[in-house]
């Protein structure tokens, strides 16, 4: 097997040494979009073995070998990288072979070439095929393709569907009725709709491949610091948001604390907490608003679908900001005192620091 890589290697470097086009030693050239999927075909007449080998930058890469059976006209895969993506067929006779790639990515460009043997050790190698993908298509062509229009659709359903889920539920007539028909519950069906309608969306999003990126990190080093970047921002983002959630009462949130305080029969926790947080609770819809808006935007690719997510949602938080300068000036005041609380020592740890000093 090393001798058979490192004639492959040899043999495309003369190949591509001698050529003076873009072919690179007279090898084809298949271009095609990201997303999309390709199969390259091969002649395997009167031989037994196939394997198909990638090279990118300067990698040798076996992607998948078959053999044919004793009869001659069946192929049987036995070696496959990827059996996710990659799928190798014969046709009747078992006289040619295709590879099928499904979902093709930018890793996947370079040379392509196969090698056929027979009973003999040697192995035969045809010309490579050179794969190119294509970054994107012009916007006036992908705004025309039905595949993109109907993508965008569907997700466009999807978060209006959400929204209208999140909003129609809180809106005061709605909410009320929730509260005289479950009660208690309300808080719990209002988490568990909401559960379900962002199930939905998650599920049934559609990806948009056929359309240009708003933007791409793809320079070095950019396309590796970048990134993993986005990855440290987006996760001290999530702990905020957690953080948040925590500190705004995460049990009364979700509508587990109404359960319980009914049952001990200490009525809405809510009407328990002083008449400024209760403003501020029925003004503040999301408490998240920046790092929501950090992780929407701060990506190192932003496709299609990521943009209408991001435009929508980002719509959606603005209309749904309804504080006032008095919600501002509790939390500026809240904001302090806990400031002030966690700066000042315990009388525990000064006690101890005086009677070490004194000791000393």
């Amino acid at each position: 097997m090393k001798k058979i890589i490192f004639f492959c290697v040899i043999w495309i470097l003369n190949m591509q040494t001698s050529s003076s086009d873009l072919s690179l030693g007279g090898s084809s050239v298949v271009r095609v979009r990201m997303g999309e999927n390709i199969t390259l075909n091969c002649s395997m007449r009167n031989r037994d073995e196939v394997a198909w080998y990638l090279l990118r930058s300067d990698e040798l890469v076996l992607l998948i070998s078959g053999e044919k059976d004793k009869t001659g006209r069946k192929l049987l895969t036995t070696y496959n990288q990827n059996r996710a993506r990659m799928k190798m067929t014969a046709d009747s006779w078992a006289t040619g072979a295709s590879l099928t790639i499904t979902g093709v990515t930018e890793s996947d460009s370079g040379l392509y070439f196969y090698g056929i043997k027979s009973d003999s050790p040697e192995m035969h190698f045809d010309k490579p095929i050179r794969l190119d993908i294509e970054d994107s298509v012009p916007w006036s062509v992908a705004l025309r393709d039905g595949v993109v229009l109907k993508a965008v659709a569907v997700d466009v359903f999807l978060l209006v569907l959400f929204s209208f889920q999140h909003s129609v539920l809180a809106w005061a007539p709605v909410k009320s009725v929730c509260q005289r028909v479950f009660g208690v519950l309300s808080r719990t069906v209002y988490c568990f709709t909401t559960a379900a309608a962002l199930q939905l969306l998650m599920q049934f999003w559609q990806p948009v491949t056929g359309a240009p990126c708003l933007w791409s990190v793809r320079s070095a080093p950019w396309d590796i610091w970048f990134p993993l970047l986005c990855f440290v921002i987006h996760f001290l983002c999530w702990a905020v948001i957690c953080s948040i959630l925590l500190i705004f009462d995460y049990p009364e949130l979700m509508g587990l604390k109404q359960v319980y305080y009914e049952c001990l029969g200490l009525g809405d926790p809510l009407l328990l907490k002083s008449e400024r947080a209760q403003r501020l609770y029925s003004h503040l819809r999301h408490p998240v608003c920046v790092e929501l808006l950090t992780v929407l935007w701060l990506l190192p690719s932003l496709p299609l679908d990521r943009l209408v997510l991001a435009l929508f949602l980002s719509l959606y938080l603005a209309l749904a900001h309804s504080l006032d300068a008095q919600d501002c000036v509790y939390l500026r005041r809240q904001l302090q005192s806990k400031l002030q609380i966690f700066s000042t020592p315990l009388e525990g740890s000064e006690r101890s620091a005086s009677h070490t000093h004194k000791t000393q």
